[in-house]
C-alpha cells in the first residue's frame, strides 16, 4: 500500500504505511533536467568553496535551527512518510540530525586545518610538506528510505561544509522528506544551484550521476549489496570514487554474566524500532546457554507487551513497514525458518482494523540456525532469531559466518574481556552493552566491512570523505642552485649517496661515521654552478 504510485507522467504520489492515506505529490524530473542540474552545481560550486569557511558555517547553521524549529513538522512528515512512530522520528533522525549539524559546525575548521607532516628523514631537513583538504567539486547523494533524514544529514552537511556542490536524492518512497530537506536547504538561503534535490528512479540517476561525459566527482551510496554493486561497476568506467553503506546482518552476543534486563531491553529496542528497518539493527542473537532460558522467557515477555499499529498520541512502540515488498522478503525468510524447525516465541497481536496497511508483526522465532535465510541475510524487518550457544567462541564464529559487517555488539559485565571478543567479530562498528545508538553519535565512525561497503560516514573519517588531499611541499632553500642528485652525474655524486645511505644506516658508528664525511663533502654542489 505504501509503495509509490505514478500519479502522471511528471509526478509520484505518496502513501503513509500505516493508513493507506495520500499525504502528498512529489514531481518527478526528466533526465535531462537532472543533467542540467549537475551542469549547474558544477558552475556554482567553485564560487560557494571560495567562500571562507566562516560564511560557509552560517548558512548551514541555520539549517540546523531550521531543525529545532519545526522539530514537530519535520518528525510528522518522517513518521508519515516511512511509517514509523513520531518518538522515532524525532529521537533517531530529527534530535540526532541536529546534534550532527552542530557538531560538524563545531569541528570543521580543526578537520580542514593544514596539517604539517614531520620530516621522514635527514636528508630532507630542507623541505616541509603540509596536507590541505580540497573539496571534490559536486559530491552525488542517494539517501535511502529507512532514515531518510537520519542518514543523508550526515553527508549533506559535511559536503557542503568542505565547499561540495550536492545532488541529493531520496528514495520514492520518502519524498515528503526529500522535500523536506530541499525546504531546509532554501529556509538557509543558500547560494542557487549548491544544493539541488532530483526525484528520479533509482537506477536512472545513478547513470546519469555516472555518465562518463560529465560523473559527479564523488558518490555516496546507502542501500542494498546489488545495487551497490551495480554502481561501484559503472563508476569504474570514469574512476569516480564512491562510498557504499550497504547493510548487515548484525549479530549480538550475549555473556553468561550479561545483565540480562538491559540485553533483553537492547535487542527489543535496537531489533525492533523502526520495525526493525535499520541496517544496524540487531538481526542475530547468541545467548550461552547458561542464561538462554531466562533470557528468551524475558524477551518473550517484553516483545509481547509491544503496542504495535498506527502512531496515535505518541503511545505506539512499533510502526508499519515502509514497503510491502520488505513484508514480502520477511515472510519467506520467516516461512523457510519454520519449514527448517524454527520455533516462534513470540508474536505481536496486530488490530484487524490495521490489516490492510503494511504492518508486520513483531515475530520472536527459537530453534534457528544457519541453514535458515533468516540467519543469513539481511533481514529488515521486526523478526529477530534466537540460538543458543555452548560457549563465546561458538558465539564468534557464528557471527562472523556471514558475508555482511557492518556492526555488533558483545553484552557483558566484564567490559575489558567484552571488547577482546568484540574486536574478534569482523564488522566496522562494535558496541559493548548497546547497539546501533553509535549512528545517532556524530563523532562515531558508520561503516562496514565485507559486503557492508566501502568508507565511512560520521565523525572526522566521514568528513574526510567529502576532500580530497593535497600535498604541499616547500623549500627552505630557495637560493640553492640545485637538489643533491640533480644533474650532472659523476663518480663523486654517487659516492656521496651512498655515504648518505651508510649514514643513515650503517651498521657500526665507523662505517656510520665514513658515511658522514662522503656525504657531507656532496652538499658544496647544491650552490655550486
Amino acid at each position: 500500500m505504501s509503495t509509490p504510485q505514478t500519479l502522471e507522467p511528471s509526478k509520484t504520489v505518496c502513501v503513509d504505511p500505516a493508513t493507506g492515506d495520500i499525504v502528498g505529490y512529489s514531481r518527478t524530473n526528466t533526465p535531462e533536467e537532472a543533467r542540467d542540474a549537475l551542469r549547474r552545481a558544477r558552475a556554482a560550486q567553485p564560487a560557494w568553496a571560495a567562500r571562507s569557511l566562516a560564511e560557509r558555517k552560517q548558512y548551514i547553521a541555520r539549517i540546523r535551527d531550521y531543525l529545532v524549529e519545526h522539530a514537530d513538522a519535520v518528525s510528522d512528515t518522517i513518521a508519515r512518510d516511512v511509517g514509523k512512530t513520531r518518538v522515532e522520528a524525532l529521537a533517531t533522525e530529527v534530535l540526532t540530525s541536529a546534534l550532527a549539524t552542530d557538531y560538524y559546525l563545531k569541528n570543521a575548521r580543526r578537520f580542514l586545518k593544514p596539517r604539517r607532516l614531520r620530516n621522514g628523514s635527514l636528508l630532507f631537513l630542507n623541505k616541509r610538506s603540509r596536507i590541505f583538504r580540497m573539496p571534490f567539486g559536486v559530491v552525488g547523494i542517494i539517501a535511502p528510505w529507512n532514515y531518510p533524514l537520519g542518514i543523508p544529514m550526515h553527508e549533506i552537511v559535511p559536503a557542503l561544509l568542505a565547499g561540495n556542490a550536492v545532488i541529493f536524492k531520496t528514495a520514492p518512497e520518502t519524498q515528503m522528506v526529500g522535500r523536506k530537506i530541499e525546504e531546509m536547504i532554501e529556509a538557509a538561503g543558500l547560494p542557487a544551484d549548491v544544493f539541488v534535490h532530483l526525484n528520479l528512479p533509482g537506477a536512472l540517476i545513478g547513470q546519469i550521476l555516472l555518465e562518463p561525459d560529465n560523473p559527479v566527482d564523488k558518490l555516496f551510496f546507502t542501500g542494498s549489496v546489488p545495487v551497490g554493486k551495480i554502481l561501484m561497476a559503472q563508476a569504474a568506467e570514469t574512476l569516480t570514487p564512491v562510498s557504499l553503506e550497504l547493510g548487515g546482518n548484525d549479530p549480538m552476543l550475549v555473556c553468561p554474566d550479561a545483565h540480562l534486563e538491559r540485553a533483553v531491553n537492547g535487542a527489543i529496542w535496537a531489533g525492533l524500532q523502526n520495525s526493525g528497518q535499520s541496517c544496524g539493527g540487531v538481526e542475530r542473537i547468541y545467548v550461552h546457554q547458561d542464561v538462554y532460558e531466562p533470557f528468551i522467557a524475558l524477551l518473550k515477555q517484553k516483545a509481547e507487551a509491544l503496542r504495535q499499529g498506527p502512531d496515535t498520541h505518541h503511545n505506539t512502540d512499533i510502526g508499519a513497514m515502509c514497503t510491502e515488498r520488505q513484508i514480502t522478503t520477511i515472510q519467506r525468510q520467516v516461512d523457510d525458518a519454520l519449514a527448517k524447525g524454527a520455533t516462534v516465541l513470540a508474536r505481536v497481536k496486530i488490530d484487524p482494523a490495521h490489516a490492510q496497511a503494511n504492518f508486520y508483526p513483531v515475530t520472536i522465532l527459537t530453534h534457528v540456525d544457519h541453514t535458515m535465510a533468516l540467519m543469513r541475510e539481511e533481514t529488515f524487518g521486526p523478526v529477530l532469531g534466537v540460538m543458543k550457544v555452548t560457549d563465546m567462541e561458538q558465539a564468534l564464529e557464528l557471527a562472523n559466518d556471514s558475508h555482511l559487517g557492518l556492526t555488533g555488539s558483545v553484552w557483558s559485565a566484564d567490559t575489558s574481556t567484552a571488547v577482546t571478543l568484540g574486536r574478534r567479530i569482523h564488522a566496522g562498528v562494535i558496541t559493548i552493552n548497546d547497539h546501533l545508538l553509535t549512528h545517532g553519535m556524530a563523532e562515531t565512525p558508520w561503516g562496514g566491512v565485507k559486503e557492508s561497503g566501502i568508507g565511512r560516514s560520521h565523525g572526522e573519517l566521514g568528513f574526510d570523505e567529502m576532500t580530497q588531499p593535497q600535498v604541499v611541499t616547500t623549500e627552505l632553500l630557495p637560493f640553492a642552485k640545485r637538489n643533491l642528485f640533480w644533474h650532472p652525474y659523476d663518480a663523486k655524486l654517487y659516492q656521496g649517496l651512498k655515504g648518505a645511505l651508510r649514514l643513515l644506516h650503517g651498521r657500526g658508528f665507523g662505517e656510520r661515521l665514513r658515511g658522514l664525511f662522503d656525504f657531507i663533502r656532496l652538499l658544496p654542489r647544491m650552490f655550486r654552478d
